[in-house]
């Protein structure tokens, strides 16, 4: 018998505090801005977390009507204090949640693990997904102690398993080094790999030894790219969950995460038809 699935899309990782520079606090983590992205293409989205329960639903307020959100209660929420942008940008880990374990993950088609701070390990092997998403850029950090800079290091061995699991893969060019083994194991298994590298072009990892490469077209004024990554990574699992090419799912996610850059704040991530429109123009 199959099952009901009761969402469309679910990422599992932290919610975070986000302060910025000016000492703005606004909600941030891959899990949140995937989330949205994909509520706004059109999918029932909600987000695993853990933190603070009555912080995260204050942080989600202006996007309650979107995101379904679960919350694993911590004594703290993960907070980041965050500058610069881009390759450029530092982070500072102030506060942090804790594990998300002991949990099964919400029913859903596509399944997209989004650590951002070493929060999901190995043993989230049984994910009952569709399809499988992972964004391990949480799994590639570590710091001293709480107020340290974030810093990149090698994915700890019981979680390189992860990109075993993983239809897609999507990271940047400065995390593929620390996740060698976990994007081997992701092409061993058939997975697709996605490496971005901001106006570079985007490389992408097939089955075996196939490299292609997706054009990014020149953006001209970009506000700001906090999440731009996620929002990519969102909008490249739906277009594949959907039967997609990887070329053209690709080009779909760079319009996604242009749109986001365009404008400030999550407000910004764009619907289908919008992203659809930047794609056609570029």
């Amino acid at each position: 018998m199959k099952r009901t699935l009761h969402f469309d899309y679910a990422t599992v990782g932290h919610v975070t505090i986000d302060i910025l520079e000016d000492g703005t606090r606004q909600p941030g983590g891959a899990a949140f801005y995937s989330a949205l992205q994909a509520a706004r293409l059109g999918r029932r989205s909600v987000i695993l977390t853990r933190g603070v329960a009555a912080e995260i639903e204050q942080l989600l307020e202006p996007y309650r009507a979107e995101l379904d959100v679960r919350v694993v209660p911590a004594p703290e929420t993960t907070t980041l204090a965050t500058s610069g942008s881009g390759s450029a940008r530092t982070q500072r880990i102030l506060a942090w949640a804790g594990p998300i374990d002991g949990v099964a993950a919400p029913r859903s088609a596509i399944l997209h693990l989004a650590p951002v701070a070493r929060e999901i390990a190995g043993h989230w092997s049984d994910v009952g997904a569709e399809f499988v998403g992972l964004t391990p850029q949480g799994l590639a950090r570590r710091w001293a102690s709480p107020g340290a800079a974030i810093e990149l290091a090698p994915v700890a061995r019981e979680a390189e398993r992860l990109g075993g699991l993983a239809d897609a893969v999507v990271l940047s060019e400065l995390e593929r080094s620390s996740c060698a083994a976990l994007i081997a194991g992701a092409q061993a298994s058939g997975g697709v790999v996605a490496i971005t590298a901001g106006e570079r072009p985007t490389t992408l990892l097939l089955s075996g030894a196939t490299r292609a490469t997706s054009i990014v077209p020149a953006l001209v004024d970009p506000v700001e790219d906090l999440g731009a990554g996620d929002v990519f990574a969102a909008a490249f699992f739906d277009a594949l969950a959907d039967g997609g090419e990887p070329a053209a799912a690709a080009r779909f996610a760079t319009a996604a995460a242009a749109v986001r850059m365009g404008g400030r704040g999550a407000g910004a991530i764009g619907d289908r038809a919008t992203i659809t429109a930047r794609m056609e123009r570029c």
